[in-house]
């Protein structure tokens, strides 16, 4: 077999991200979520319910994954556990298209939701911890933006796919005016049920280039005990992380921001559902329009990472994304920013798609940096359990968002006040930032 070009492992990776993003696009914010407000009917009933599912599978994420990442370490052997966790992530997948209208008992669908929604996150611990293997230090930026960028291209596709031949509007017919292709039934909406099977089938088509292309580097001699010998790693590096400050906080900051973005992707799609009243054709169209400025700011955040290093990228994008969460409360289908308007009125339209466009542009330039960061502050030689730790801080509080979420919506009965605790989260991320080291302390 021919030696496989530093290229090719580049692009192998890139494609981890392009077959991967579907699962946060499709069915995590722009398509899924708004379904299930339509089978429950309350939009704010739907929202607390999407809150605690969410909330569950992160918080089965924080206790695993800093676990896993110690004994891949150990272990040596990365990509049998992305094998793993993509058959979670395809299964999960799969188990959408069973959300039926007028199902009663929505746990099943939420379990295979929660399931793929774990798989892919899982996964994604041990494709970002191969970052640090494909370029120099000063070359991961550029290269962690391109990924990002890829990866929104992907989704972007995938939705448009979706979105003109499958998902039905209410009256049945997609985007471009037909009925959902391939015969299925707009009357069981088995059209936006399809985003289960075709998230999976993106995934396995996708996945070929990077089981072809990456590789890891030597595995380590077989050990019974990896398990054992994986967390008494992972106790020593708890122990002494309060030594390193720099990366103790950096994992804080993160821990509260990357919640707090994570809230404005799961809820957006319901919520605009909810408050706007907009179709999942709608949410659609709004997914695209934040996909496009992801795509675009990603690569554009990637060289400004590569010029200015990623910590004034991370500043920056956590400022606009607060002001994002504060005006997102503003705007409803009665006012705008105070200002009354008729309920046939577009700008609480036109305002929404504006703030998801800031969305998808600081969301997409945050993420690629936050991984160029990580990868900065982490121990060379203990790259993925960095990793899992780094996926620790973003799921120790991954559930607080959700369940804050569903908490304040379900007290107060209002979507708008239900998401009012992203604010803090992003002013508190913002500065513990103050003292994370720019190079790290490595």
């Amino acid at each position: 077999m021919a030696e496989i070009t530093a290229r090719k492992r580049i692009w192998g990776w890139f494609w981890f991200d392009w077959a991967s993003q579907p699962y946060n696009t499709l069915i995590l914010t722009f398509i899924f979520g708004p379904y299930v407000k339509s089978l429950i009917g309350d939009g704010a009933e739907a929202q607390a319910t999407w809150g605690f599912t969410v909330g569950f599978a992160g918080l089965c994420i924080a206790l695993l994954a800093p676990i896993l990442g110690a004994i891949a370490d150990t272990s040596g052997n990365r990509l049998r556990w992305i094998w793993i966790f993509s058959l979670m992530y395809v299964v999960g997948s799969f188990g959408i298209w069973f959300a039926v209208p007028g199902l009663e008992d929505l746990r099943f669908i939420l379990l295979m939701f929660a399931i793929g929604l774990i798989g892919m996150e899982f996964a994604t611990i041990f494709t970002n911890s191969m970052l640090p293997d494909l370029g120099t230090r000063e070359e991961i930026g550029r290269i962690s933006g391109n990924g990002w960028a890829f990866g929104y291209i992907g989704g972007l596709l995938a939705l448009v796919i979706m979105l003109t031949l499958f998902a039905d509007h209410p009256e049945g017919r997609t985007l471009l005016g037909i009925e959902p292709i391939l015969g299925l039934d707009p009357a069981t909406h088995e059209g936006t049920r399809f985003v289960g099977p075709l998230t999976a089938l993106w995934y396995m088509v996708f996945m070929i280039p990077f089981f072809l292309w990456v590789r890891d580097p030597k595995h380590s001699a077989p050990d019974p005990q990896v398990i054992k010998h994986a967390i008494a790693d992972l106790g020593r590096t708890l122990r002494h992380l309060p030594k390193s400050k720099s990366l103790f906080a950096y994992l804080g900051s993160s821990m509260f921001y990357r919640d707090a973005l994570n809230g404005m992707y799961t809820f957006g799609g319901i919520y605009a559902a909810g408050v706007l009243g907009w179709s999942v054709v709608n949410v659609g169209i709004f997914g695209i329009v934040a996909i496009i400025t992801g795509a675009l700011f990603a690569w554009l955040g990637g060289k400004a990472d590569h010029t200015f290093g990623p910590k004034p990228v991370i500043t920056f994008c956590i400022i606009a994304l607060t002001l994002v969460a504060i005006s997102v409360v503003f705007v409803s289908r009665e006012s705008v920013f105070g200002i009354s308007v008729s309920t046939e009125s577009s700008l609480p339209d036109i305002s929404f798609y504006i703030l998801g466009a800031v969305i998808g542009a600081a969301g997409g330039a945050l993420q690629s940096a936050s991984r160029t960061m990580m990868v900065r502050q982490a121990n060379p030689d203990r790259m993925t359990e960095a990793f899992g730790l780094y996926a620790l801080a973003g799921k120790a509080t991954s559930f607080l968002a959700p369940f804050l979420i569903g908490i304040v919506t379900a007290v107060t009965g209002s979507q708008q006040l239900g998401v009012t605790p992203l604010i803090g989260l992003f002013i508190v991320g913002l500065v513990m930032l103050f003292w994370v080291k720019p190079e790290g302390e490595h």
